[in-house]
């Protein structure tokens, strides 16, 4: 019995050097792989060629919380913006705090409006169904969100995705690739803008919050709308779009760039708001708010 037992402690001891020895010449491989090394390590060196900072890069890569995002991903391939429908921000209770806002904030958006030639009225309307007057900003990292996202050229990440769908329905692995690489190249663009609006604005990149897609703010900015519309409305030298009266001055400006003016007619109000958002119910309900706040 004793030879037995020292039989049994030799080919322990034994394991035991020898799983020492594995580890000792290869750690990493008893490693699990984050997910930077599985799905943002290429698009790290690509953001670095395209002239970010390496060390900054590599040191916001490696940051607790950083996480390939597929619940987020996965939205993109589930639900359809033109087919949301809008309505019920027209109901009583909507109007009702609608109107308490432009009471509220009279005296910076009579100025906005005054400057813009845009009526405050559409641009409250357009604050209510983005993020129900600031009270609803999304939960989502932007960083995460867009980063995830334009990861999607990588195989892995894609292959990721698909598997997680709740249900694909008629969507083909073919037409899901297509739509993956198109939607990776749009968040590369948006990522990249985000990080210059960052880094300009001396902002924690994680800090951040938003929506699925990596819209942000009051006004639900993507992060290349930023640079081109964005203001600074209440002069105090930084762009902050989770503050009420920028958020009310870059909805305005970026209506304006897009060709309101006053005195236009309710067509071509219409066509600018198009420009904010694509969905036909979308533009019909947010003029329709307008005109419950000026009845």
């Amino acid at each position: 019995m004793f030879e037995i037992l020292r039989k049994g402690s030799r080919i322990v001891l034994t394991l035991l050097v020898f799983t020492a020895f594995c580890i000792a010449v290869n750690p990493v491989s008893l490693a699990i792989a984050s997910d930077r090394d599985l799905y943002f390590i290429d698009l790290e060196k690509r953001l670095v060629k395209d002239g970010f900072n390496a060390d900054k890069m590599d040191a916001l890569y490696q940051r607790p919380g950083i996480t390939f995002e597929t619940r987020s991903v996965s939205l993109f391939f589930i639900l359809r913006e033109g087919k949301m429908s809008h309505s019920h921000y027209t109901d009583q209770r909507s109007i009702q705090k609608a109107k308490k806002y432009m009471e509220q904030h009279k005296t910076d958006l009579d100025r906005v409006e005054k400057a813009s030639g845009v009526e405050k009225s559409v641009v409250t309307a357009i604050i209510l169904v983005e993020t129900r007057l600031g009270t609803t900003l999304g939960k989502s990292s932007v960083f995460n969100s867009l980063s995830s996202i334009a990861a999607l050229d990588n195989t892995a990440a894609r292959d990721k995705v698909w598997k997680g769908l709740d249900s694909q329905g008629d969507l083909t692995r073919q037409s899901f690739d297509k739509k993956a690489k198109r939607k990776s190249a749009w968040a590369y663009r948006e990522l990249k803008a985000f990080l210059e609006y960052t880094a300009k604005e001396n902002i924690d990149p994680m800090a951040v919050k938003g929506s699925f897609a990596g819209a942000m703010g009051i006004p639900q900015f993507m992060p290349t709308n930023i640079g081109h519309y964005a203001k600074d409305g209440n002069g105090d030298g930084f762009i902050d779009l989770f503050n009420h009266t920028d958020a009310q001055a870059s909805v305005a400006n970026f209506l304006k760039k897009h060709g309101w003016k006053p005195g236009i007619d309710r067509k071509k109000k219409k066509k600018v708001v198009h420009h904010y958002n694509h969905s036909d119910d979308y533009v019909d309900t947010i003029m329709k708010i307008s005109d419950l706040l000026e009845a």
